[in-house]
């Protein structure tokens, strides 16, 4: 067992254009690949040059700032006031599309000042996802997965190895998402911001190759009908798939069938007591090779004690993570990541269980959710010769 060495959003479909390599100087794109038209709902500030260097290649960072939200009243996980945007890494002002490589990613909930900073227990969550055109894949051969980064409550920050990093174009559309929640009463009403940065190097920048990351993600259910408990199965060995899902309460509106036409809900109701939850994730992880994984973020909501990622064939586990919440309130204060230069080896034949664990210590029903993200080192992505380091 490995200790800690260390939902859905709108869908978009641009059709990207394919970039034109061969006129233009390495670590630039075809300035006629335009950015995206960019929804205004939040704030973008100026690209900063920060004093840390990876590779001594000077790291960039770009902040985003959400709409005001007001906190006057309890919003429960998925309900509070959010907004969507469609986002891109470039400058409005910047010409031409050139590869960046994502190594960190942070979010902050600041007053209606958004330089200072207040306290985390508003935080539902913060998305970011690719919006799935074919221009990245194109231009790499490979996807880095849609849905890059979700912060939520313990989990505030996403800060890779140094050398490793997801690559994405300046001018590739990302959609941002973030929303409040309060599970607590508040002596007033407040107002609050989501302050999310992305930290990058630019590829002309680098004189040593970084290595590209790419995103699974294991997502824990339960099933509402006890015929099928095993998600992407017609039929299943407990010996080698587990003994699959809880049968469960939806906490939202929202299911999902799996390739057997099986319902199965993400977002489900935790009775008062003790919920332990098992999900086959195998099909929906997809590995795609055998690889290594560098960098777990887990999405837990309150009253989560912890969540297990096993490999069954192996029997071993890949990461235990470890949820913690405040004394006297409702909410989470920490939940563990992992990272590793190294790595942890997961294989692309082996069966995967993701095991969540709920205490609900209230008189009331809760929700839960359990997601872990994986950033996997990407053996498929190719660097396009044009941008490769001279």
């Amino acid at each position: 067992m490995l200790t800690r060495d260390v939902h859905w959003a709108v869908n978009f479909f641009l059709v990207g254009v394919v970039c034109a390599f061969m006129t233009q100087p390495a670590g630039a794109m075809n300035p006629g690949d335009d950015a995206p038209t960019l929804t205004e709902r939040h704030s973008r500030e100026p690209e900063q040059k920060t004093s840390q260097t990876i590779f001594g290649a000077p790291v960039y960072r770009k902040t985003f700032v959400s709409p005001l939200y007001k906190i006057d009243g309890i919003y429960r996980s998925m309900k509070g006031p959010n907004a969507y945007d469609l986002i891109a890494l470039a400058d409005s002002a910047q010409k031409g599309n050139q590869l960046l490589w994502i190594t960190a990613q942070y979010t902050e909930i600041v007053s209606g000042n958004p330089v200072t900073a207040t306290s985390p227990e508003f935080m539902c969550h913060s998305n970011i996802e690719m919006i799935r055109s074919k221009r990245h894949e194109k231009i790499f051969k490979s996807q880095p997965g849609v849905r890059l980064f979700t912060l939520s409550q313990g989990q505030m920050d996403v800060r890779f190895p140094e050398g490793f990093a997801i690559p994405v174009m300046s001018q590739q559309p990302m959609e941002l998402q973030t929303q409040v929640l309060n599970l607590n009463e508040q002596p007033e009403d407040l107002e609050v911001r989501h302050r999310l940065t992305v930290e990058y190097v630019r590829q002309a920048d680098l004189k040593t190759p970084m290595k590209p990351l790419r995103v699974l993600s294991a997502q824990g259910m339960v099933a509402t009908d006890a015929s099928a408990l095993h998600y992407g199965l017609s039929e299943a060995n407990p010996e080698e798939h587990g003994p699959g899902c809880s049968v469960g309460q939806a906490a939202g509106k929202r299911s999902m069938l799996d390739s057997e036409g099986n319902k199965f809900v993400a977002h489900w109701v935790v009775k008062p007591g003790r919920d332990v939850n098992r999900t086959l994730v195998t099909n929906w992880m997809k590995v795609p090779f055998d690889t290594t994984v560098h960098f777990i973020a887990v999405h837990l909501h309150p009253f989560a004690e912890s969540a297990t990622l096993t490999d069954l064939t192996l029997e071993t586990n890949v990461f235990h993570s470890r949820a913690r919440g405040p004394d006297n309130q409702i909410g989470l204060t920490s939940v563990e990541s992992f990272i590793s230069e190294t790595g942890v080896p997961i294989f692309q034949g082996h069966e995967y269980e993701l095991k969540s664990i709920y205490e609900n210590t209230t008189g009331e029903d809760q929700d839960s959710m359990a997601v872990m993200f994986l950033y996997v080192l990407d053996k498929d992505f190719r660097l396009p010769p044009i941008l490769a380091i001279k």
